[in-house]
């Protein structure tokens, strides 16, 4: 038997109407980052355990570390998928401190968050590059995880006007590697880099732009079901404040949640989801 089968998680709930067939359903993750102690999340799922339906029309999903995916998936109710934030490029094998997505998917995580600006960018290492991520995304798939994929311009970027250059560098890496059937387990998470941890978010307008450019993107260089199939989630500081108003945008597909998802503030945010 599986670890995640033999774990009895709490039932969650649901409310309202699935999504209709051929309309994209919503996907809120939330991205604990590398925050918690045993102490503190096993506040944050009761909490979470306790706060009511979720709507029918929504995927959630928390990437919580390493170190809290066994607690997640002993105790965290059964409506909120798990994701890891990172796995290998690698199978299993003699690479010290490396996790494989075997070893994720055979734990019981369903989903991996790959591509986030801070693994891009580095933190007093070298950072990852589009095409090592792009390789890490098939690798992801082929062990039969489900990707968040993270894109995205810095401040002096979107400032130049060069947001959909940059975005379309990061994808197509991706594109080049996967199959069109490997993009049903795919979803997109733009971050504007500028605006995670900063305080500050696009405005919906702003994003929505960038999201129907985004979707235009994998239109003219994946196929146009692709494109309308994906869910293009917003990375940007989302929070309880404003998650209505970007989710109220015809390509804003949900969110990928920092902060706020720290908190019963995440909750606001699945709240936020438009009725099927």
């Amino acid at each position: 038997m599986a670890f995640a089968d033999s774990c009895k998680r709490p039932a969650g709930s649901s409310a309202g109407a699935d999504a209709p067939e051929g309309q994209r359903k919503y996907l809120i993750g939330g991205n604990w980052k590398s925050n918690g102690t045993v102490e503190s999340v096993e506040k944050l799922i009761a909490e979470f355990n306790a706060a009511g339906p979720i709507p029918a029309n929504c995927n959630v999903v928390i990437g919580c570390p390493f170190i809290h995916i066994p607690l997640c998936l002993m105790s965290l109710r059964d409506d909120i998928e798990i994701a890891a934030q990172n796995c290998s490029l690698t199978g299993t094998g003699a690479y010290t401190g490396e996790i494989s997505a075997s070893q994720l998917k055979d734990i019981g995580v369903t989903w991996v968050i790959l591509g986030h600006s801070e693994r891009r960018e580095g933190f007093g290492m070298a950072g990852e590059d589009s095409a090592l991520v792009a390789a890490k995304t098939k690798k992801a798939l082929e062990e039969g995880l489900k990707v968040m994929l993270c894109i995205g311009e810095k401040k002096e970027e979107r400032e130049a006007g060069t947001t959909m250059e940059v975005c379309a560098s990061q994808l197509k890496p991706v594109a080049d590697v996967l199959s069109k059937d490997d993009w049903a387990n795919v979803s997109i998470a733009y971050e504007p880099v500028w605006a995670i941890g900063t305080g500050l978010t696009a405005t919906p307008d702003m994003a929505q732009e960038t999201h129907a450019n985004i979707r235009g993107w994998v239109s003219d260089n994946v196929g146009a079901d692709i494109a309308a199939a994906i869910a293009i989630q917003y990375g940007g500081s989302m929070k309880g404040a404003n998650a209505e108003g970007l989710l109220s945008q015809p390509d804003i597909d949900g969110g990928l949640i920092g902060g706020a998802s720290l908190t019963m503030d995440f909750f606001k945010c699945i709240g936020a989801v438009p009725s099927a």
